[in-house]
């Protein structure tokens, strides 16, 4: 069953494939392969930046990419997905993948975030402030309780004393930016990264230090990893100067 699992999770996964563009980057080890891996939404297109210009580097070397919800990839990655290398957006879903034995080696944090109130571009309905997601006439949506977006949002509005009934919960941060691009909803709380990735398309209220929150976004290669040496190339990628060069460039913080 596992095998079997192993097969269906990479036909899901294959197709997400980034582009290729150039770089300085030493070349990685073992060319000629395909390095599997999975990331939090919230990264989807630092991570594009990143994979292209790693593959660009390697030409031999095609990553394929797998964007979801960080609870969901550690689902599937315990379900037997073949993954090479798993980046979360919080500490909590990256340790139980280790609690599971699913770890190859020690997460690596490399990058951090915080969180945003995402409006509709203009800010019509008028917020102004956490408080204000508390008001009936609102359409607010939020990330699942189990996603790190989701969290992070919980704990938000409790250091800021706020009760929200959403409308909706998303299993990743991508589908609360969709909604309130697509006016589906006036307000959710997401990543500062995603604000700045909607463009025109939205704009973001800032949540005050005093109450807001600082996620961590831990790497690591899998137990089962089919190309170690390939994977452990691109965790040090990501966090050498061009790989954190790109993160900053798309609003995250220094690990």
């Amino acid at each position: 069953m596992r095998s079997s699992a192993r097969f269906l999770a990479a036909v899901v996964v294959l197709g997400l494939v980034a582009s290729c563009s150039t770089s300085t980057a030493p070349a990685a080890a073992n060319p000629g392969q395909t390095l599997v891996v999975f990331a939090a939404s919230s990264l989807t297109d630092a991570f594009g930046d990143i994979g292209a210009d790693f593959e660009a580097a390697n030409p031999d070397v095609h990553l394929v990419f797998n964007f979801a919800g960080s609870s969901d990839l550690v689902k599937q990655v315990e379900q037997g997905a073949p993954a090479d290398v798993v980046a979360t957006a919080d500490d909590q879903n990256m340790q139980k993948l280790t609690a599971a034995s699913e770890t190859g080696g020690q997460p690596v944090i490399f990058a951090s975030n915080t969180m945003a109130i995402l409006v509709e571009s203009g800010n019509p309905t008028g917020i102004a402030q956490v408080g204000d997601l508390a008001r009936a006439d609102l359409i607010v949506v939020l990330c699942g309780p189990s996603v790190p977006c989701g969290a992070a949002a919980a704990a938000v509005l409790r250091a800021a004393a706020v009760t929200v009934v959403p409308r909706s919960y998303e299993n990743r941060v991508k589908g609360v930016v969709t909604k309130v691009v697509t006016g589906e909803a006036d307000a959710g709380i997401v990543f500062v990264t995603d604000v700045l990735s909607a463009g025109g398309a939205a704009q973001g209220v800032d949540i005050p230090t005093d109450v807001n929150v600082v996620t961590h976004y831990p790497m690591v290669r899998t137990a089962s990893a089919a190309h170690p040496e390939l994977a452990d190339a691109f965790i040090e990628y990501v966090g050498g100067a061009h790989g954190q060069a790109v993160l900053a460039s798309y609003g995250f913080g220094a690990p």
